[in-house]
C-alpha cells in the first residue's frame, strides 16, 4: 500500500502505478458529473466544451448557491455542500467517459461492477471510493466553482471544481483486474459456505 498526491490531469502511467488499498489525494481540477449529465453527453449526443484528458470525475449533483459573478466565484456559483451519490446506477457510462472523453479516474461510492474493471484494465483508470455521509468534509476541500457547462440540467450540470488536497482516497478498482469489491463479496460467500457447512448445510 502507498500513498500518491496527484496534481491532476495525470497520465495513463499514473493511473496504472495505482493499486487497490493504495490512497490518493488529488490537487487542482476535479469535475462533477451525474445521471443526466451522462445521459446528454451519450444518449443525446450533446458535447461539452471541457477537456476531459487525464482528469477525474466525482459522482455529485452539487448543492449550490446562485451569486453574483466575482473574483471568488467567477461563474455565478458559490459551492455549499458538494457529496458523493452512489456509482453503480452509472455503470454504463464508464466506458464510453474515458475512450470518448480520456477520463482517467472515477470517485464515488459503493463501486462499479465489472464492465467497468475491465474497462480501466483495457484503458488505463481506476475507481476512488469516498466514504458516504462525508458531504461536509468534502465541500471543505472544494476551493472554487471554476466553470460550469451543460447548466441546463442544474444541478446535474458538467461542474469543474478547483480543489486542494482532495482525500485520501481509497483505491477501490484498479486497471490490473482487482476489485475491492469482488474481494469482499468473495470473502463473503467463502464465510457463508464455511458457516454453513459448520452446520451441516450444504448445496445451499
Amino acid at each position: 500500500m502507498a500513498h500518491y498526491e496527484l496534481s491532476m490531469p495525470i497520465t495513463e502511467q499514473q493511473a496504472r502505478q495505482l493499486r487497490i488499498n493504495d490512497t490518493v489525494t488529488l490537487q487542482d481540477t476535479l469535475f462533477g458529473i451525474r445521471d443526466a449529465t451522462q445521459i446528454h453527453m451519450f444518449d443525446r449526443g450533446r458535447k461539452t466544451h471541457f477537456d476531459l484528458r487525464g482528469h477525474a470525475v466525482i459522482h455529485t449533483a452539487p448543492n449550490v448557491r446562485k451569486v453574483e459573478p466575482s473574483a471568488d466565484n467567477p461563474v455565478g456559483y458559490q459551492p455549499v455542500c458538494i457529496g458523493t451519490t452512489t456509482s453503480d446506477r452509472m455503470e454504463r457510462f464508464t466506458r464510453p467517459l474515458m475512450q470518448d472523453y480520456g477520463v482517467r479516474a472515477i470517485i464515488g461510492k459503493g463501486g462499479l461492477r465489472e464492465g467497468s474493471l475491465k474497462a480501466f484494465e483495457e484503458l488505463g483508470g481506476v475507481y476512488l471510493a469516498i466514504v458516504g455521509g462525508t458531504a461536509a468534509l468534502e465541500t471543505t476541500w472544494i476551493e472554487q466553482i471554476e466553470d460550469v457547462d451543460l447548466d441546463d440540467l442544474n444541478p446535474e450540470s458538467l461542474w469543474r471544481f478547483r480543489i486542494r488536497d482532495f482525500g485520501p482516497l481509497l483505491v477501490a478498482m484498479d486497471s490490473h483486474g482487482q476489485s475491492l469489491y469482488a474481494n469482499l463479496k468473495k470473502n463473503q460467500a467463502d464465510k457463508r459456505a464455511e458457516v454453513l457447512a459448520s452446520l451441516g448445510v450444504h448445496n445451499a
